[in-house]
């Protein structure tokens, strides 16, 4: 718009980011000092934005659920000896019959 007056340049009213105010249950989840508190909150407010919901989700996961190969070589060892040593426990004596 070169040439008009007052339309040369500058900033444009209306123009770039807008912000996004906390909203209040942010503003409530922000007081728990227990940070999966904290990540539980966010996760289920709905006035949240989804990108940081799931990043929250993803954050939290570790602590909510253990990996499917995370067991040591000693947690596997103790499992294989458990089930072992109920392959070959004994069986109990039979009952006897009351007169």
């Amino acid at each position: 718009m070169a040439g008009k007056p007052g339309r040369s340049g500058g900033a444009r009213p209306g123009a770039g980011r807008k912000s996004n105010p906390p909203t209040l249950s942010a503003a409530e989840s922000l007081l728990t000092k227990d940070p999966l508190e904290f990540l539980t909150a966010v996760m289920n407010d709905p006035a949240t934005d989804i990108k940081i919901r799931t990043d929250a989700a993803k954050a939290m996961l570790p602590f909510k659920h253990q990996k499917l190969g995370e067991g040591g070589k000693k947690d596997a060892k103790g499992e294989a000896a458990k089930k072992a040593a109920n392959k070959f426990a004994s069986t109990p004596p039979p009952l006897r019959a009351v007169k």
